[in-house]
């Protein structure tokens, strides 16, 4: 009975993860779909995932020409990677100072940080917007990766993640006689990779696929990144060829499914050592 009871228990888990996961596939798996039909297909009454006839070359072949697609993957690599590279940057020495190092006003800066997670950057669009058209720095990389280069987020996670770190380790390089900076360059970075690389997904991820911002600051297609790219090609010249362009969105969308694939050990476990220690 025990075991029966235990077999009913796993299915009953089973099926509700593959229920789950199922609904988080389905728009992915039509997309993939609707990238290998033609014009006809798309608008059948009859649904089919799998298509009557085969317009993936086609299909792909558009999504190639029509839009500089070379560009707009090199402008998502660049703003993403600057943006990554400046957050990590920044958010290291500062989750290492407040929760490794005693000062006053820790708690004050911790309970900022907290309160920073709670503002959008829809409310300080406006502003934002403002001060780089004075500058005259729209339509650059710089205003698409100024205004996320300090990250509130990446403060908080990697502030959990060394709370859990022992502090025999940071006393031991003290004692070596290392400075705070040589501390974070040689003992903290070295031990925080599954931190940072679970960081890194949740911060290429999210700026990947941000459309607001770069709606707002970028005019010039040469400075478009990958999903302000997919809209000039709707709209300026693929029309309602929804084939070709569920076909570009396949191709702007595979890097960040192979790195989540790649990191996937790494992000799992950061995720995990984060939350040892509130």
């Amino acid at each position: 009975m025990n075991n029966q009871s235990i077999s009913l228990a796993r299915i009953i888990r089973l099926s509700v993860l593959s229920v789950g996961a199922l609904a988080f596939l389905a728009p992915y798996i039509f997309m993939i779909s609707t990238a290998g039909k033609a014009q006809s297909d798309i608008f059948t009454s009859s649904l089919s995932l799998i298509p009557q006839q085969w317009f993936y070359l086609q299909n792909f072949a558009k999504a190639l020409s029509r839009v500089s697609m070379g560009r707009l993957l090199f402008n998502g690599i660049v703003v993403c990677g600057l943006i990554l590279a400046i957050q990590v940057t920044i958010a290291i020495p500062c989750a290492y100072a407040m929760a490794k190092l005693k000062f006053r006003g820790a708690q004050a800066m911790i309970v900022l940080v907290m309160l920073g997670l709670l503002v959008p950057i829809h409310a300080t669009a406006l502003p934002l917007y403002v001060a780089f058209d004075r500058m005259s720095a729209l339509n650059s990389f710089f205003a698409l990766v100024a205004p996320f280069s300090i990250s509130v987020f990446g403060i908080f996670l990697f502030l959990q993640f060394f709370r859990a770190m022992p502090d025999d380790l940071i006393h031991a390089a003290r004692l070596d006689g290392m400075s705070e900076i040589g501390i974070i360059g040689r003992v903290i970075v070295p031990n925080a990779w599954p931190a940072i690389t679970a960081f890194a997904i949740f911060s290429v991820v999210a700026h990947w696929n941000d459309l607001y911002w770069p709606l707002i600051v970028v005019s010039n297609q040469a400075y478009a990144t990958p999903p302000l790219g997919l809209l000039y090609f709707r709209a300026a010249e693929a029309g309602d060829d929804y084939g070709a362009l569920m076909a570009a969105t396949l191709i702007i969308t595979l890097p960040l499914v192979l790195a989540f694939l790649f990191a996937q050990k790494r992000f799992v476990e950061g995720i995990t050592m984060t939350g040892l220690k509130g």
